[in-house]
């Protein structure tokens, strides 16, 4: 079976077949490009299809990653990656790479194998976290005049972070994949709690008086999911 190698996506694979009238792109149950295409027709034409296909091809992704986040290569954190090659089905983690090893028949949708994925990516998450939020939170504090007791990582949560009224804070460690901006204003908006247990005029006045730009970043934190 030919393939083909993308400089963006990576190893693409060609079928010819007999009844095929054009060449046509889709994405395969485990997540990696396959092309279909007639028996004569030149391998560049799939090359091109690719070319001229990118936007769409992004966005067959990111619909195939609503079903099972993990199918792709992809990003994770700030130092670690996801990778996805072809071998016997095996999953493990080498310094900050994660390598999914998959057969063209992997069911990427099967659960179990989402969640063996997932743990990797935890334990990626949360090294990245115990070394990053206590300090950046700490640094924060100090800059601002803000006191807490102490700092508490989670991965359960269905929230970016929480403070609690004994004045513990407790961060998602999703918080990895923000950008440093969204990050930074969720460690604020949870310092400020430590002065306003609400989200009255006063507390938005005090996430105000330190990130100016508090409304911007809101509502660009709707965009992302807290969930790991």
């Amino acid at each position: 079976m030919p393939t083909i190698t993308d400089s963006e996506f990576g190893e693409i694979t060609v079928t010819r077949r007999a009844l095929a009238s054009r060449v046509s792109l889709r994405i395969a149950p485990n997540g990696r490009i396959r092309i279909t295409m007639p028996l004569h027709a030149p391998l560049a034409s799939a090359k091109l299809l690719v070319k001229q296909s990118r936007r769409s091809i992004h966005q067959l992704i990111t619909e195939q990653q609503g079903d099972f986040p993990y199918g792709t290569p992809q990003q994770i954190g700030k130092s670690h990656n996801l990778l996805v090659e072809q071998g016997a089905p095996a999953i493990k983690t080498v310094r900050t790479t994660i390598i999914v090893s998959v057969t063209d028949e992997q069911d990427f949708t099967d659960p179990m194998f989402q969640q063996s994925i997932r743990d990797h990516v935890v334990k990626a998450l949360r090294k990245e976290a115990k070394s990053y939020l206590p300090r950046r939170l700490k640094f924060l504090a100090e800059q601002h005049g803000f006191h807490y007791d102490k700092t508490r990582l989670t991965h359960s949560s269905s929230r970016w972070g929480s403070c609690s009224s004994n004045g513990t804070i407790s961060l998602n460690i999703a918080l990895m994949n923000l950008p440093f901006e969204l990050l930074d204003y969720v460690l604020i908006h949870e310092l400020c709690h430590t002065r306003q247990m609400n989200h009255s005029q006063a507390f938005w006045h005090e996430v105000a008086a330190i990130d100016p730009h508090y409304k911007r970043h809101r509502d660009a934190l709707k965009k992302y999911t807290p969930h790991v």
